[in-house]
């Protein structure tokens, strides 16, 4: 069967099966579909046979998710290679002698690429494949992978190990366009050069957006094009998903697949037997086509222009050349405003090159950092809003609205963090969102400076988005924190901002350790206005650490005008030493006393001038 199944796709159109998990969920299970060829192999033998009775000529292991990593979630790592081989032997025993037998393999990344590192996915993958193997499958359907590092880094495995069959069904979030922005008809033929036998899509789309991707993609010149919708988009009744069931208008879009190429249809989410057997009607007494005209419909990819759209100074090019002062200044809990607007133009005043607006700091609602930067455009004050951007309260469809929302209002600084958990905040039974991590959130943020959303679709012009990460040198151990900045540098960091420090030690240190990045490192310092502040700081704030001198001056003052005439002496001297190592200054204003931030700012103005005064003679 497996040298027949490439000369059978080179003289026919084949059908292949539609979605396993549809069935087996319509049949009750919701949890692992994987693990029922094990514990309830009749069901899955059921599957199969319907689907061979519908007309399929070709059917796939029910093992799309059997692999170590996705099988670890139901705690059932340890039974990659029985639930594999279990599967073959389902699907060789409901197959006909000619039905073909595919081994499936899934795709694990989306846009959440750190999740799991590639050395994982690989040895998760080298095992799930030679659990296939062994079992003797007719060929290898590799399918939805949406990150194509991935399926290019599995398929060059698969084709060292077996000279079976491999078929490749990339998927997209985009019509015609993948998560990287290359294009379909690109992807395909990088894919067809690796080795794939057949090449195609599916998943995520329906069949008329499906066909519509396929239209600018040209006939490979060795390999034949495959296509799996979805049955269309689905809708959401009684906390279920739900597809459509018009198997008629699949009959009408097999022959339309056949008009661009394909040779190997077949259904994913949602599709039955039904659907299968639409597809087999549908075809019938057409034969494969060997010529074809691309077409490029007109808005399907479009090129974003290489403008740039911010012009003025970033932080970064101050930071490069001149000391530079960010504070941060927290919009108001309440609805009175007043009060933060004359700290920001008191701050404008003493000549801070930004103000951080931070976004619900400590898990607890503010006014919208947003809604205060366009407040301060409104008043037209000469200071940079650098706009805190977590990853907790937004999904990906918010945090890419957002980020189109920010660079229509000319908003450009971003400072990209992870976000302080729920539970520690006002609203302790919220849910975090977490759909990405601040490194993730970094890289898709300098995906829209290349004109990409987060599916790889145009946005039609480029963003101009310096980003901001945020560095904690409170460590024990700081050659490691550093390796941790290092990787945020990868992803597209372009600055710091450090977690407040307390010790001159810790930044020679941090100097030390760092003097071979050139990404700017912001120095924070938090005035401190009495001990009872320094000993919440020290003790239940992550990531913040004061020292024992500075705990013990800080307990020497009960009188609290005192209390905050020496912390501010503490940050002064804190700054001398920041100033003599690092261009770059955070202040972070403690209880919207705006007045002790102004009075730093002036002394880090005064200090740098005196420097420099004193370089010139």
């Amino acid at each position: 069967m497996t040298s027949s199944l490439l000369q059978a796709l080179k003289e026919n159109i084949l059908i292949a099966d539609g979605a396993i998990g549809t069935l087996l969920y319509a049949h009750g299970v919701d949890q692992c579909f994987e693990a029922y060829n094990l514990s309830k192999p009749e069901e899955v033998l059921q599957v199969h046979q319907s689907y061979i009775d519908a007309g399929a000529d070709i059917i796939q292991t029910n093992t799309y998710g059997a692999n170590y990593i996705k099988l670890a979630r139901f705690g059932l790592e340890e039974e990659v290679h029985q639930i594999n081989t279990r599967a073959v032997q389902l699907a060789k025993q409901a197959a006909k002698n000619e039905t073909f037998v595919l081994g499936t393999i899934g795709g694990i990344r989306g846009i959440q690429k750190l999740v799991t590192s590639k050395k994982d996915i690989i040895r998760s993958f080298k095992e799930q494949l030679f659990s296939l193997l062994l079992e003797g499958v007719d060929g290898i359907l590799l399918e939805t992978y949406y990150d194509i590092d991935e399926l290019t880094a599995v398929l060059e495995i698969a084709r060292k190990e077996t000279d079976l069959p491999i078929i490749t069904n990339v998927s997209m979030h985009e019509p015609g366009i993948l998560e990287n922005g290359m294009s379909l008809a690109d992807v395909l033929t990088q894919l067809e050069v690796l080795g794939a036998d057949v090449v195609g899509v599916n998943c995520r789309l329906g069949p008329h957006h499906m066909i519509e991707s396929l239209e600018a993609v040209p006939l490979p010149e060795r390999a034949h094009l495959s296509a799996f919708p979805n049955a269309s988009l689905p809708a959401y009744e009684n906390g279920k998903l739900v597809y459509s069931k018009q198997t008629d208008y699949f009959k009408r879009c097999a022959k339309e697949f056949r008009d661009q190429g394909v040779r190997l249809i077949g259904g994913c989410c949602g599709t039955t037997p039904e659907h299968i057997r639409a597809l087999k009607d549908g075809i019938e007494g057409l034969t494969p086509i060997l010529d074809k005209t691309v077409q490029v419909k007109e808005g399907l990819i479009t090129l974003p222009s290489s403008q740039t759209v911010q012009s003025n100074p970033t932080l970064v090019d101050k930071a490069k050349k001149q000391h530079t002062v960010i504070v941060e200044l927290d919009a108001p809990k309440h609805l009175e405003i007043d009060e933060f607007i004359k700290g920001a133009k008191a701050l404008e005043d003493a000549g801070v090159d930004a103000i951080t607006l931070a976004d619900n700091s400590l898990a607890t609602p503010r006014i919208s950092n947003l809604a205060m930067a366009v407040k301060m455009k409104q008043l037209h004050l000469n200071v940079t809003p650098l706009i805190h951007l977590t990853c907790r309260d937004r999904n990906l469809i918010g945090l890419q609205a957002h980020l189109m929302g920010l660079h229509t209002l000319g908003f450009h600084e971003i400072l990209a963090i992870t976000g302080d958990p729920t539970r520690i905040g006002g609203f302790p039974g919220a849910s975090s969102v977490f759909d990405v991590t601040s490194f993730e959130l970094t890289r898709l943020i300098k995906q829209c400076n290349q004109g990409l959303s987060f599916s790889g679709a145009s946005l039609r012009e480029n963003t101009a988005f310096q980003v901001a990460a945020a560095f904690n040198p409170n460590v024990a151990n700081l050659e490691k924190a550093v390796k941790r900045m290092h990787k945020k540098i990868e992803h597209g960091a372009d600055y710091f901002l450090t977690q407040p420090i307390f010790s001159h030690e810790k930044i020679i240190a941090l100097a030390r350790e760092t003097k071979h990045i050139e990404a700017p490192i912001f120095i924070g310092i938090m005035p401190l206005v009495s001990y009872k502040n320094a000993e919440f700081l020290h003790h239940e704030v992550p990531g913040m650490k004061l020292s024992d001198e500075v705990r013990a001056r800080m307990q020497a003052r009960s009188n609290r005008a005192d209390a905050i005439r020496e912390g501010i002496e503490i940050a002064k001297e804190l700054i001398d030493t920041a100033i003599s190592y690092f261009n770059g200054i955070y202040l972070i204003t403690p209880f919207m006393n705006y007045e002790i931030t102004v009075e730093l700012t002036d002394y880090v103005h005064e200090k740098t001038k005196a420097k420099s005064t004193a370089k010139v003679r």
